[in-house]
């Protein structure tokens, strides 16, 4: 029983983390920094060059906390916000992928859930720790908390209204 919590926090917190390190350089197919801080101008995000690094940032250590079992209701916390915010990109075209819709956010978030609600299982750094189980009122906050400070972010962040073409390339060195 123990395998399936394993099985599910590597591929999910390496999935997770590769899509930051995406964002900030040119590994795994990323188109570095500068693509990443366009990428999040381009979905309408304010803050350019800074934006990518926090989401990067916080993609991979999300990531990799969640592969490893370490903090994992926190882990799953982050990863289920950031793929909350990645959700809400995605959201006007629909459930499935093949149309670039919100399919593979969905999916990440949910195995983040799930994780948070099961634990990591006895291979991880919270069970050699003995930081397992979790309370529950922390695995609960976590799962609120982490699609909630999403939605916060994209609410801040998000410009209602495209800027001119010139202003877009003016906050460039954002």
């Amino acid at each position: 029983m123990d395998a399936g919590p394993l099985v599910l926090r590597l591929l999910a917190g390496l999935l997770i983390a590769g899509h930051g390190v995406q964002k900030v350089s040119f590994r795994l197919g990323g188109k570095g920094l500068a693509g990443g801080a366009e990428e999040f101008r381009h979905d309408g995000f304010r803050g350019g060059r800074l934006t990518a690094v926090v989401a990067g940032g916080s993609q991979v250590g999300a990531g990799l906390f969640l592969a490893a079992g370490l903090l994992t209701p926190l882990a799953a916390m982050a990863a289920m916000g950031v793929m909350t915010v990645a959700g809400t990109v995605k959201w006007p075209k629909g459930l499935w992928v093949q149309n670039d819709g919100y399919e593979y956010p969905l999916v990440l978030v949910v195995i983040s859930v799930a994780l948070a609600l099961t634990g990591p299982g006895r291979w991880s750094v919270d069970h050699a720790l003995g930081l397992t189980p979790w309370p529950l009122w922390l695995v609960l906050a976590a799962i609120v908390i982490g699609p909630t400070s999403g939605l916060l972010t994209r609410a801040v962040l998000h410009r209602t209204s495209t800027a001119p073409e010139g202003a877009t390339r003016a906050r460039a060195a954002d």
